[in-house]
């Protein structure tokens, strides 16, 4: 038994006649009589007494109506939702964001996405790089923005910013009146990193032993702010993006550039390619790379990777 068919048997019992039901439905009589007749052959009861031209729900007709009645209900609700769906009228979206990144680019996109899509919600989930792209390569998260290029196999990416690192020293350091400082030359000193779930953690580290020298690492943070006021206070130096220095009161440090080599940071939205994306997730997605890719959204040099 299909919805077309209790559609029938619910209609034929509320107006009472083959015929007027047939009408309402928009199909010919024989057709609507056909259908109750496989269906009294199906269940082996009988639906309705025909009396002339009336006919009336028996009491096996009465418990089936009442029970089709809620399925039809319920199959209209599905339907309605999913074209809620469809229409992005709802929908939920879990997005992974290093601290480092929400504050700097993440808000105008969240805010405009919310304008255009009110009844969608968003969960943020701030954790390093590395946590993220796991996590979206797991399936806990739809999306997230990580750094560039990612570990896990099976996602597609949109990178939305390209910058170098920059080198944050105390304004009484030695090096604080220099324009450039090449990596190598920081050998002696003591470093504050991200922790060890941020990305760049590893790529200072191993862009420091390609330079010959293992840093020394006195603190580490998941905040940039935090890492920013302790070099200020004397406490070491440390490697950050030029995103981030421009957050950063150059009356308290001093930011300088870095060569040879020059660090690269690139970020990106990433996802899963091979899983089923929802209609909320696949838009946000549309829509981020648009903001992001608009000459108004201040981030570098981009360019269009995998569609969702």
């Amino acid at each position: 038994m299909d919805i077309r068919q209790m559609q029938c048997l619910i209609e034929v019992a509320r107006l009472k006649s083959f015929t007027k039901a047939a009408d309402a439905l928009y199909i010919t009589q024989p057709s609507i009589s056909k259908t109750i007749k496989g269906m009294e052959e199906e269940l082996g009861v009988v639906l309705f007494d025909r009396v002339g031209k009336r006919v009336e729900l028996t009491d096996a007709g009465q418990l089936i109506v009442a029970q089709a009645q809620q399925i039809v209900a319920s199959f209209q609700n599905l339907t309605a939702e999913l074209d809620d769906l469809r229409n992005l009228k709802r929908g939920h979206i879990r997005i992974g964001l290093p601290p480092m990144v929400g504050s700097s680019f993440f808000p105008r996109v969240i805010g405009q996405f919310h304008q255009r899509y009110p009844e969608i919600t968003i969960q943020l989930f701030e954790d390093g790089a590395k946590k993220v792209e796991s996590d979206v390569a797991d399936g806990l998260l739809e999306v997230g923005v990580v750094v560039l290029p990612t570990v896990q196999e099976g996602l597609s990416s949109f990178p939305f910013v390209e910058e170098k690192l920059k080198l944050v020293v105390p304004t009484d350091h030695p090096l604080a009146d220099r324009k450039r400082v090449e990596l190598h030359e920081l050998a002696e000193e003591g470093f504050v990193l991200f922790r060890e779930d941020f990305t760049l953690h590893d790529r200072i580290i191993g862009e420091c032993k390609k330079a010959g020298f293992q840093p020394r690492v006195i603190y580490e943070s998941s905040q940039w702010d935090l890492i920013s006021e302790m070099v200020a206070v004397g406490l070491g130096i440390t490697l950050l993006p030029e995103t981030i220095c421009r957050e950063i009161d150059e009356e308290r440090v001093r930011i300088l550039s870095l060569i040879h080599p020059v660090i690269p940071w690139k970020l990106g939205l990433v996802w899963r390619e091979d899983r089923y994306l929802s209609f909320a997730t696949r838009e946000w997605i549309r829509f981020a790379q648009e903001v992001l890719s608009s000459p108004s959204s201040g981030s570098g040099e981009m360019r269009r990777s995998k569609k969702p």
